[in-house]
């Protein structure tokens, strides 16, 4: 199943352009768009106000910050590395958040059942995206398994 905007239901619900909104480390977030472009900015204020935005307003907000020179991301006044097991463990908190309090984000992961989740429009290489297809894929069927566990006992 592929996860885009705009490819009906659940897969559509499963886009980070999706609105599901959840609170992260104490900020208020619309999407998981808005979220993942903040990190592209030291400022927390900014931060704030990006994680307030859908779709592809996040996207735009975010798209002029070039954060691929240093590989350099942020979060509440920490940065963070690209490439470390830090920034791996900020998004597993982040989309943990989603699952745990997004019923909409749930029903739409649920639905999918057993079919292997794929980006298509994603990037691969981490130098080029702040979220790669394998990233954001993983952690959606991690997530549904753990949904499956919990829904069994």
């Amino acid at each position: 199943m592929d996860i885009k905007s705009g490819c009906g239901y659940p897969a559509a619900s499963l886009s980070n352009f999706s609105p599901h909104k959840f609170v992260f480390d104490g900020v208020e977030c619309a999407s998981m768009e808005g979220w993942l472009q903040s990190l592209k900015f030291k400022n927390p204020d900014m931060q704030e106000y990006i994680c307030s935005l859908v779709g592809f307003a996040a996207k735009k907000a975010g798209k002029a910050k070039d954060w691929r020179r240093e590989q350099k991301l942020y979060w509440q006044g920490l940065e963070f590395d690209r490439h470390g097991e830090d920034y791996q463990a900020l998004l597993d908190r982040a989309y943990t958040a989603l699952c745990e309090q997004s019923s909409s984000f749930r029903n739409a992961l649920e639905r999918t059942g057993d079919a292997v989740l794929k980006h298509s429009i994603g990037r691969t290489d981490p130098k080029e995206t702040i979220l790669t297809r394998t990233e954001f894929c993983s952690r959606l069927m991690k997530l549904r398994e753990k949904l499956k566990q919990e829904n069994s006992q």
